[in-house]
């Protein structure tokens, strides 16, 4: 079901389901250089990807990771003019590539290998992706608009800016199911609370009486949250981004997972959050025989607490053991979704966040070594704990059997 190649400079796979081709791909530049010089490399790779995979035009989603954030604006010209009217729902993340260059770039493809694929794309902010009578809105690059400091209010203002968009294509917030939570000075104090913790309030308060995908689980879950990352970054600021999923289909099943050998984050204790971090392990998205799995970032904890402090690859190690035991066949069966299993080497795509840049070497050897031939990102950003070292998200994909999906396409 997946089909992955990974080479200098790029790494990429392409997930067929049905009729629709998913293609992942990560592109470091392998030039030095401008910053002109190392975008367009890497730019013209995963555009080199597309071509190759019959789904040119089809770029959906895209991130680019960037080491100097004051170049952005530089960046963002660079961008809108390499893809014109065909520009991608982008986020621009202020996190230094680990690979020593100037940027780095993460991006989704979709296409049909009969037929097409209806996109449309309504700015850089904003784009939705239509096939089999299923909507994937991908909302991105979301930052305050607000004139207050604090992280909490800026934080509000942001979630408020992501439903205004989404209300723009007639989708509910109900409807996200996976974010991203990029946040500067993720552990640094604010007044006599944390940053971070002021996230986690400022979530949790927005995320009050929203019934998250009630209307697309087999059973009813006392509480669902959408799959998340929350994560440091160099700039200051809140940066956000998410996907949602709208369709009338009632063969579109969406599960949030939880991992056997971790408490839920919405369930930690107070002396982590005044008000615990809202979100779910993973967000299992299943269609007849195939399931898709958005990974939410993970790291070395078990029940609730800090693993292998001061020690990356004994942290490496646990993490990988976590998204393990995450995705495993036992868990997914736990879940409502039986003979269904995945593993690492059913990872579509991961990234990669490390806390220390002289920790890279270390930690990379470790997940090339287990997840294989992964387009991965690797970006050097604080984890939301001072005591951790590494966190790491992906996309994973399960398969019931070997025919295409049960009733319809996926």
């Amino acid at each position: 079901m997946i089909r992955k190649t990974c080479s200098d400079g790029v790494g990429y796979s392409v997930v067929d389901l049905t009729d629709v081709r998913h293609v992942f791909a990560a592109a470091v530049p392998r030039c030095g250089g401008s910053l002109e010089a190392q975008a367009d490399d890497a730019l013209k790779t995963i555009e080199a990807v597309i071509r190759e995979e019959g789904t040119l035009g089809s770029i959906v989603h895209q991130v680019v990771f960037l080491g100097d954030y004051s170049q952005l604006h530089e960046v963002h010209k660079i961008i809108r003019d390499f893809y014109g009217p065909e520009m991608p729902a982008t986020t621009y993340v202020p996190q230094l590539p680990c690979e020593g260059g100037l940027i780095s770039i993460e991006a989704l493809g979709v296409g049909r290998k009969k037929g097409d694929v209806d996109i449309l794309r309504f700015s850089d902010q904003l784009v939705l992706a239509r096939h089999n009578n299923i909507s994937w809105v991908h909302c991105a690059n979301v930052v305050p608009r607000t004139s207050a400091t604090t992280t909490y209010d800026r934080a509000i203002d942001a979630f408020r800016n992501m439903q205004e968009l989404l209300q723009r294509v007639d989708v509910r917030f109900d409807q996200v199911i996976r974010t991203w939570l990029y946040l500067g000075g993720i552990v640094d104090p604010e007044g006599d609370s944390q940053r971070y913790k002021e996230l986690n309030r400022a979530r949790a308060d927005f995320y009050e009486g929203i019934p998250f995908l009630r209307d697309r689980m087999p059973v009813q879950q006392g509480t669902v949250y959408p799959a998340s990352t929350g994560i440091g970054a160099d700039h200051r600021d809140v940066v956000m981004s998410c996907i949602a999923l709208d369709t009338d289909r009632s063969d579109i099943i969406a599960m949030p997972l939880e991992n056997p050998r971790q408490t839920p984050a919405f369930g930690y204790g107070c002396h982590y959050s005044p008000k615990s971090p809202k979100f779910s392990r993973a967000m299992a998205l299943s269609c007849g025989t195939y399931a898709t799995l958005f990974i939410s970032g993970t790291a070395s904890i078990t029940d609730s607490e800090t693993q292998h402090e001061g020690d990356v690859e004994g942290q490496t190690h646990e993490t990988l053991d976590n998204i393990e035991a995450l995705i495993d066949g036992p868990n997914l069966r736990r879940h409502y979704l039986p003979e269904m299993s995945s593993s690492l080497d059913q990872l579509a795509l991961a990234r990669v966040y490390i806390k220390r840049k002289s920790d890279y070497p270390k930690v990379a050897a470790i997940c090339r070594k287990r997840m294989g031939d992964v387009p991965t990102i690797y970006a050097v950003a604080d984890v939301c704990r001072p005591d951790l070292l590494v966190e790491i998200e992906g996309v994973a994909f399960a398969e019931r059997g070997t025919a295409g999906c049960a009733g319809g396409h996926c």
